[in-house]
């Protein structure tokens, strides 16, 4: 090897290495040991048009995207479409009955592109999902998508996932989305998820899956986090225990927290036959 190379790999390696001590340091802060490395999550949506085809959707995710992420290292993989609840609507710009959301868990933030590149090179992934990848303009799968990037809280650092969850039972989500209107208000939501919240949302059944910082997308700044349960009576019962909890009382009435959400979007869902959560 030219030296003048040599230097050049050299360089390149002692950069990756810099890095990921820097991000080990950012996620070790939180006080908690190595098990506390936060997730990396991109939350895509895919609108459909009217009239469209799921099922050419449907078969690419679950034969080719799907398996291909995992393995690259990403699971689980969460495929969801929205439920219908007559009377209780959701709300949000993400709100579209067409669309089909993706739930995709990165280990590291640096690995993320190389994981896509992965995807793409993979000979069987190619060859599951080419009647997707090859559709014809004037027949394409889907309308656009949408995708925010997130980095997991440190009161949650992986997705969790309930019993009924890991076992396929029958279950429903809830994904909700909090918009601040600062970014200094936006971390103090995400502090006071970390110091009680998502604890007590375990405590009183509303099985939270994952909780995320968004970075990079659209209407910036806020978070989004996942809630589960076995049905929607269930869920109801778990979300009226969380709201006469004395400690939700005292988080709710803290200054501290004051004007923290300036917006609150929700979407309930259910997950699709090869959703992995």
């Amino acid at each position: 090897m030219k030296r003048r190379d040599f230097l050049k790999a050299s360089i390149a390696v002692s950069t990756l290495a810099g890095l990921n001590y820097a991000q080990g340091q950012s996620q070790g802060s939180t006080g908690a040991g190595s098990s506390s490395v936060r997730e990396y999550y991109e939350l895509r949506v895919y609108h459909l048009k009217s009239g469209t085809d799921r099922g050419l959707l449907d078969s690419y995710l679950s034969k080719a995207l799907v398996p291909a992420l995992n393995r690259q290292g990403c699971k689980p993989v969460g495929v969801f479409v929205q439920q219908e609840r007559p009377g209780t609507p959701a709300s949000g710009e993400m709100n579209d009955p067409l669309a089909v959301l993706v739930l995709i868990p990165y280990p590291a933030m640096w690995k993320f592109p190389a994981i896509l590149s992965g995807v793409n090179a993979d000979a069987a992934y190619q060859a599951a999902g080419a009647e997707y990848l090859q559709s014809p303009m004037a027949k394409p799968a889907f309308q656009r998508i949408d995708s925010w990037l997130m980095q997991a809280f440190a009161g949650m650092p992986k997705v969790e996932l309930p019993s009924y969850c890991r076992e396929q039972k029958p279950r429903m989500f809830e994904l909700r989305t909090y918009e601040s209107h600062s970014e200094v208000k936006a971390l103090k939501k995400v502090e006071m998820f970390n110091t009680g919240e998502i604890q007590l949302m375990r405590e009183v059944g509303l099985g939270p899956v994952f909780y995320g910082q968004a970075l990079i997308g659209g209407n910036l700044p806020h978070l989004t986090y996942l809630l589960s349960a076995e049905s929607a009576e269930d869920h109801k019962k778990h979300w009226d225990a969380f709201r006469v909890h004395p400690a939700w009382g005292k988080m709710k009435n803290d200054p501290q927290y004051a004007d923290t959400v300036s917006k609150i979007y929700n979407r309930f869902l259910v997950p699709a036959s090869y959703s992995q959560i």
